[in-house]
């Protein structure tokens, strides 16, 4: 996997948790760069450290399903875009709360970084050096929510629905790419 492919879907998995800092900034009477970075970290590391274990989960069984990887990649690929897809399309409107305590920052922490277990698992399908990419998953994941949570508490949160609708359709592409790579129709 290249570096563009991974920058992308480092991108594509980081909008959920991007969406959800924007909200967290829009519900902070004064941001600071501090709590900028707190949301960073609780994003970023859950971000990184899902797909670390869906790759330790999924290499147990690589080996035996590696005639049809490319589908199961594609297939889970295409599943969380479209679900995040029909999260952006659904009215309910995210509560802003600026809590950053432990328990709320972990489970949303959680709550955003469940796809990424998914991709995980795909990474080791397709034989990903899985340490380089966590570490840029997770790091593109704290640089856009850090990012997030200040331009919430500027503009709020009007663009959440376009961002997962983004994410979820970058994902569903890159599915597309390696299942048309597998089956040659791509270099």
């Amino acid at each position: 996997m290249s570096l563009t492919e991974l920058f992308i879907i480092a991108v594509g998995l980081s909008m959920d948790a991007f969406a959800v800092a924007v909200c967290k900034g829009l519900a902070m009477p004064e941001m600071s760069w501090k709590n900028a970075g707190i949301v960073g970290l609780y994003f970023g590391g859950f971000q990184g450290l899902m797909p670390f274990l869906g790759y330790l989960l999924g290499s147990k069984f690589s080996g035996t399903i590696e005639s049809y990887d490319h589908w199961i990649a594609f297939v889970l690929l295409a599943l969380i875009g479209g679900n995040m897809i029909k999260e952006a399309f659904e009215n309910g409107e995210a509560a802003a709360d600026p809590s950053l305590n432990i328990k709320t920052m972990t489970l949303m922490a959680v709550a955003t970084s469940i796809d990424a277990l998914a991709v995980g698992v795909t990474f080791a399908f397709l034989q990903v050096r899985i340490l380089p990419a966590v570490l840029f998953i997770g790091s593109i994941t704290f640089l856009l929510s850090a990012a997030g949570v200040k331009i919430g508490n500027v503009f709020g949160c009007r663009y959440q629905k376009k961002a997962e609708f983004a994410g979820g359709l970058i994902l569903i592409l890159m599915g597309l790419k390696i299942l048309l790579e597998h089956l040659g129709f791509l270099g």
